[in-house]
């Protein structure tokens, strides 16, 4: 009974509507309806299907990642077996505006090298730099340590935005990355940011000009403009604009066994901080840089007969290089093999055209399975030899020579300045292609040396005797330097009737040492450890014979290692190369206007003149506060540095103030300059002698001066620079002499350089600079005694029988004494 009568009211409720039930509930009012809110919709995944976002209409390349374009946008296609694998990331300048960063900076300069990985953290890949810098074995505890307080940061975060569809590969958008600001990869530097007051960049006039994807590398051309106040060139248009070229690059799986570094045989290096040693402290460990050579037959190899590699190195010519300069350079790629062989390889460097689109379609100079001597139609007067090398080892992976097409312009006129007096061959605007693709094989090979490993080696032109130069069998033999890399480019010692003379550099006995030093394979030697006995017995068997020493470049005080120098004597080398320069000068119009009926070429060449005369005098101003560096080990006798004799530095001070300091004689042509420039002629030498005034009275020779009154009384002093320079540049002061204007304007120099000395806020903490604190130093003290010495010499000269002009110097000269002794406050 109960049961029916449920039913029957369920039945009942059943056919009264529903609103009248809701009807029957409080109605909210409007307010509270406007407080509720909205039903959340439910966010649209940032990962979308693989069709939808590389579309129909991608353009797509295949390499180490796909590249898709779709549209305006990049797109990665990431293989996951490539995440956290080792690559490395290098921004070059492929194109830059004139002047930029000082006329120091070219296309090809590379701007940053760095070592990444690209890890997926949840829905995001990102781009983490990674430093070999500190490293410990994995299986040591101390790694953990050393992960911790090394962590990476990260370049970038991009979202996932695809997957493939067999869920291999991940998709990102690489387009911000690439065309925004980063700074991790940008050509303009924190200094260049505040030297040409760079705004920031204008993203309406940067863009990506292409991406291209090879089977181990990725290359990237990017177009940026800056918006700057100052820029280098065009200041109206405030704006900078460079092209980057960014090059991603993956790394060997299986690592190089790396050879340790030793200061005493020049190489470029990698370093990093072994905190696994057993070292009471992290153990500095530092590499060569060097190509992975293997002999294909390893027992021949070992018994000392000459093996192929099982992997040479080949180098491919431009297809742009002109055909008549193409068997010179493939001669100067292939003057390597030589050394190669004195280190038991055989065809070890090989030099080749690069194959037509018929013969490889895919060949392409930014494929990195490829090294190319590049050959750009460019003003730029250089040549470079840059490497991409694996900083966890050394390993150089590729290499790409640049020859810039007017540097042939710089070597014409170096030969003709430098060698014309001696060589008639170099008299003349037309060189022989001969004579020039004999200078061009020299300098591919220069280059090629730096793409091996080596830095300038500048003591190798210091191991020849002076009148060596002068010899032609020796010359013939030997070149003019011991090593290929250093900066010796002509002979310019050798005099008119010197019979035989080579006057153009080669390869020499250092280059085939130190390629022996850092490419021989040594037998049964595991580790890098296990070399460095073998290793330095190399070099203690050459040790003591100069033509296997390095000299440093950075050695700016040691004057057997000097950059554009050669011979053992500065003072000698320089005085036979002004001898030569001057008969050069007075025949200068004779081999150029008179031929072409043109001032063009005169005027190049002697601005250029005056460049090669300052080189001479900078060479023997180096000797003044020198001090040799030798670098050796403990095991070997002697010092690592030593002064430079007392008797030479005198020498090069009394060479200065006869040819540096005195006024002008053949140095400035009157009739060059009556039909190349119609005023500046003072000036323009002026110029010259002062910059070498400034830098004999430089505050490092100075102190290093200083530095030598501890060694006893046979040492050159400060002191002895001073009053050495002071009698020389006022030597007028002792006698009834008039003064010429040339010296007039050196005098004022020297008191301009004085009251710089004296008064200047030098910051101590300036250690590019100086060595000591000055104020606390005897310099000031040398300088107000000079300077008072000075001023009664100029006060008695003045009252001599001398013309107006110098009468009026002398009084002048008093007066800016006066004001920097007892300056007006």
């Amino acid at each position: 009974m109960k049961k029916f009568f449920i039913l029957s009211t369920i039945a009942v409720l059943m056919l009264f509507p529903t609103n009248q039930f809701a009807q029957s509930k409080k109605k909210k009012s409007k307010k509270e309806e406007a407080a509720t809110p909205p039903a959340e919709k439910k966010p649209e995944s940032a990962i979308k299907e693989y069709s939808k976002v590389i579309t129909k209409d991608a353009i797509s390349d295949d390499g180490l990642f796909t590249v898709h374009k779709v549209d305006k946008k990049y797109y990665f296609e990431i293989p996951n077996k490539y995440l956290n694998k080792d690559m490395l990331l290098v921004s070059r300048l492929s194109k830059l505006p004139s002047n930029l960063g000082g006329g120091y900076v070219n296309a090809g300069s590379e701007t940053n090298e760095q070592l990444i990985v690209w890890q997926r953290f949840q829905d995001k890949i990102l781009i983490k730099s990674k430093s070999y810098n500190a490293v410990a074995n994995d299986t040591l505890p101390i790694s953990l340590s050393v992960k911790s307080n090394n962590y990476e940061p990260t370049l970038f975060a991009f979202d996932i935005v695809a997957f493939s569809k067999d869920s291999a590969n991940t998709v990102i958008d690489v387009t911000k990355f690439y065309s925004t600001d980063v700074k991790a990869i940008s050509g303009i530097s924190a200094e260049m940011r505040e030297t040409y007051k760079v705004k920031g960049l204008d993203d309406t006039r940067s863009f990506i000009n292409k991406i291209k994807s090879f089977p181990m590398n990725i290359e990237v051309i990017q177009d940026m403009t800056y918006n700057a106040s100052k820029p280098s060139m065009l200041e109206e248009s405030e704006s900078i604009s460079i092209q980057m070229n960014q090059s991603m690059v993956l790394l060997p799986e299986v690592p190089m066994k790396p050879r340790l570094a030793d200061p005493r045989v020049g190489w470029f290096t990698v370093s990093q901080y072994d905190y696994g040693s057993n070292e009471l402290k992290s153990d500095l460990k530092t590499y060569i840089r060097r190509w992975r050579l293997e002999p294909k037959d390893p027992e021949a190899y070992a018994r000392g007969e000459l093996v192929e590699p099982i992997k040479p190195i080949v180098y491919y010519l431009d297809p742009a290089t002109p055909e008549k300069l193409r068997k010179y350079i493939k001669q100067g790629i292939e003057e390597w093999q030589k050394p190669f062989e004195t280190a038991g390889f055989k065809n070890a460097i090989i030099a080749k055209d690069a194959p037509t689109k018929e013969e490889d379609p895919d060949f392409s100079p930014e494929d990195v399975r490829y090294s190319v001597i590049r050959y750009v139609a460019s003003t730029t007067r250089n040549a470079v030899g840059p490497s991409v090398s694996d900083p966890r080892t050394g390993e150089i992976i590729e290499s790409d020579v640049i020859w810039y097409h007017n540097h042939l312009r710089s070597y014409r006129n170096r030969y003709l300045l430098e060698t014309g007096a001696a060589n008639p061959k170099a008299r003349t605007l037309q060189t022989s292609d001969e004579e020039m693709g004999e200078m061009m094989r020299m300098v591919i090979a220069h280059e090629v040396g730096h793409a091996l490993g080596f830095p300038h080696n500048m003591g190798a032109s210091s191991s020849y005797d002076c009148e060596s130069y002068r010899n032609g069998t020796f010359t013939q033999e030997n070149g003019i330097a011991a090593s290929i890399m250093d900066y010796a480019r002509y002979n310019y010692i050798a005099q008119p009737g010197d019979q035989n003379i080579r006057f153009i550099r080669k390869m020499g006995a250092y280059d085939h040492y130190a390629l022996n030093w850092g490419y021989r394979v040594i037998p049964n030697a595991k580790s890098s450890q296990d070399e460095k006995a073998t290793l330095d017995k190399w070099i203690l068997d050459k040790s003591g014979n100069p033509i296997y020493k390095f000299g440093k470049q950075s050695s700016a005080f040691d004057p057997s290692s000097q950059t554009e120098d050669i011979g053992n004597n500065s003072m000698k080398a320089s005085t036979y190369g002004m001898k030569n320069l001057e008969y050069v000068a007075n025949h200068l119009s004779e081999w150029t206007s008179n031929v072409t009926n043109d001032y063009g070429d005169l005027d190049e060449l002697y601005k250029e003149l005056l460049d090669v005369w300052s080189r001479y005098v900078g060479h023997v101003v180096t000797n003044v506060g020198g001090v040799y560096e030798n670098i050796k080990n403990p095991n070997q006798a002697g010092n690592v540095y030593e002064v430079v004799p007392k008797a030479k530095q005198i020498e090069a001070m009394n060479w200065l103030q006869a040819n540096a300091f005195a006024s002008p004689t053949w140095i400035v042509n009157v009739n060059t300059l009556k039909n190349t420039n119609f005023a500046g002629y003072t000036e323009t030498f002026r110029n010259v002698q002062v910059r070498h005034l400034n830098n004999l009275l430089s505050l490092g020779r100075i102190g290093r001066l200083m530095d030598n009154e501890i060694l006893g009384a046979d040492t050159y002093k400060a002191l002895d620079l001073f009053k050495d320079t002071r009698k020389g540049i006022w030597k007028e002061t002792n006698t009834a002499v008039n003064v010429t204007i040339y010296r007039r304007n050196l005098q004022r120099a020297y008191i301009d350089r004085m009251a710089f000395l004296m008064t200047e806020e030098i910051k101590p903490t300036d250690r590019s600079i100086i060595y000591y604190n000055v104020s606390q130093s005897d310099l000031r003290a040398l300088v107000r005694g000079e300077l008072n010495v000075l001023k009664k010499s100029l006060t008695a000269a003045k009252v001599l029988g001398v013309n107006t002009e110098t009468k009026y110097h002398y009084e002048d000269c008093i007066k800016r004494i006066d004001l920097i002794l007892n300056p007006i406050k």
